[in-house]
């Protein structure tokens, strides 16, 4: 049975969109839902987890450097398939447990990006397991929003979240860009693509169709996504460099938030009005 913790988490991630208070604020945080291997039963977890590119993200069944697995990690053993609740957006995952070298590299930048993990490690004898939840690709996302305005708001919502994340952590990352934070930075980079990508192939042209009226606005914002495009092309080479400089790559970071705030805000400005009218 969820704790009361873990239940008063569940509860105010999902009423705030996947923002949350208390030790989760500021950090990435996802709801996993198992099978019970014994029960049959639904089981919901609030978890921490790292970006993996790819469609994939990074859980770690730490228990706090308890002696045991947790249970919800013996549950997508024996039932792999899961579901994820990331914020505005639920999919369906296949949990893949990671073996030798590829857990152990997968473990290592988890550590270096977060000594907390290498402290639960140092807790027990156990390995502490790393899972990979894949999503599997079933049609639209699923967005929980109020309305079509609303949900592209909620999406918007998290890459704004995430920028202010990546900023920050480059900003306390010294030296050097580890590589969970590179990893964090093409992640970011991937999602901002596929997100403007999908609306120069879908929303846009659906709505020039039904309001030609919009013709300028969606043209302009065609033209931004080419920019942004860019500018993360740009981004991405700066953070792939071998001898990366965190300086140089906080400044792109500022560069492309810029610029992504500015293009958020007039695309909101303009289809949520129209979104959430009558003939939407």
């Amino acid at each position: 049975m969820t704790n009361d913790f873990n239940r008063r988490i569940i509860e105010e991630f999902r009423a705030h969109g996947g923002r949350v208070g208390g030790p989760f604020e500021g950090g990435r945080l996802l709801l996993l839902t198992t099978t019970g291997a014994r029960s049959g039963a639904p089981h919901t977890t609030p978890l921490g987890y790292l970006p993996d590119g790819g469609g994939r993200v990074l859980v770690i069944a730490s228990a706090a450097g308890a002696p045991r697995h947790p249970a919800w990690f013996h549950n997508l053993v024996a039932n792999p398939r899961v579901t994820v609740e990331a914020g505005v957006f639920t999919y369906e995952a296949r949990a893949v447990v990671l073996e030798g070298a590829e857990r152990d590299r997968a473990f290592a930048r988890a550590a270096e990006a977060d000594p907390g993990w290498s402290a639960y490690q140092a807790r027990t004898e156990r390995v502490l397991p790393v899972v990979a939840l894949q999503e599997i690709p079933a049609g639209p996302p699923n967005i929980a929003a109020a309305s079509p305005g609303a949900a592209l708001k909620a999406v918007h919502d998290g890459f704004r979240r995430e920028l202010d994340l990546i900023r920050k952590e480059i900003a306390a990352s010294g030296p050097g860009l580890g590589a969970q934070l590179r990893m964090n930075c093409l992640t970011l980079c991937q999602g901002l693509h596929n997100h403007h990508t999908g609306e120069d192939a879908g929303m846009f042209p659906m709505l020039g169709r039904h309001h030609p009226e919009l013709a300028p606005a969606l043209e302009r914002m065609r033209q931004e996504h080419e920019k942004l495009a860019l500018l993360l092309h740009e981004l991405q080479g700066v953070i792939s460099a071998k001898d990366a400089d965190p300086q140089r790559a906080l400044a792109e970071v500022e560069r492309l938030t810029g610029e992504v705030e500015n293009h958020l805000a007039y695309e909101e400005e303009q289809l949520i009005p129209v979104l959430d009218g009558p003939s939407c």
